[in-house]
């Protein structure tokens, strides 16, 4: 039996992901912050789930965390790096610096970090890294900055440690979604639940269910393919439209 790790997997496209491998003959070690919902989620799945709770921005709980798996969780096959946020809409010279701040230590610090600490292991059962990134890492849009400029870093990560590791195996890939229903867009907004009904209505977005499928898929490819990078969008999104500012012709 193989074992991932999933960061980020106590809601949304994590929490999905956890289920989708569990449900193909997968353990899974499901991290996060929220004991409740790990707890919940294991109990759910049985013994093929490990909850392992901690903030992924905490080095030293992660480390923690993984020095103390069960034996039978160590050999780690697969890391898929879920775990990230947005914070704020605002635009760069109003933006809060402190949600700037979480983003990157949680998107890109926590990322490297969990990342660096698993490649031995992934390295010698020549493994899988799966990396969610975003079309704002691609597609630039207003308020986007910061989150935009994390998952934009993802992706080249992502490319770096597929060169880095030409010829261990290892196969390394990112998965760019666009608009997916979860509790993204709660959390950026401080939990303003009508919010994100309000971008979502009509719109037939992604649901977690189809990334988590996507993940399973390139998880599951023949060891000799490698998916680079994966853009997905829901029919109804599409590329923005360049901004113009007009000048007051009065």
């Amino acid at each position: 039996m193989k074992t991932a790790i999933v960061t980020g997997a106590t809601s949304g496209i994590g929490k999905a992901t956890v289920r989708a491998l569990v449900g193909a003959g997968w353990q899974v070690i499901a991290t996060g912050r929220r004991a409740d919902r790990l707890k919940a989620l294991a109990d759910e799945l049985g013994a093929h789930v490990h909850a392992a709770v901690f903030d992924i921005r905490d080095a030293a709980a992660a480390r923690g965390a993984i020095d103390a798996l069960p034996d039978t969780f160590r050999g780690v096959d697969l890391l898929v790096n879920n775990a990230g946020l947005a914070l704020g809409t605002a635009p760069a010279q109003s933006a809060d610096l402190d949600h700037w701040r979480t983003m990157i230590d949680t998107n890109v610090t926590a990322l490297v970090t969990i990342t660096r600490t698993l490649l031995p292991t992934l390295v010698e059962r020549r493994g899988a890294i799966i990396n969610m990134a975003s079309v704002a890492g691609t597609y630039p849009y207003a308020g986007g900055n910061v989150y935009g400029g994390t998952k934009a870093f993802v992706q080249q990560f992502t490319l770096g440690l597929r060169s880095d590791l030409h010829g261990t195996g290892v196969r390394v890939s990112a998965i760019d979604p666009g608009m997916v229903e979860t509790e993204f867009t709660v959390i950026r907004t401080g939990g303003n639940q009508n919010a994100s009904d309000t971008l979502y209505e009509g719109a037939h977005p992604m649901t977690a269910e189809d990334i988590a499928s996507t993940v399973l898929w390139i998880a599951t490819l023949p060891s000799h393919l490698n998916v680079n990078r994966l853009e997905i969008m829901p029919v109804s999104q599409s590329f923005a439209g360049f901004q113009v500012a007009r000048e007051d012709s009065k």
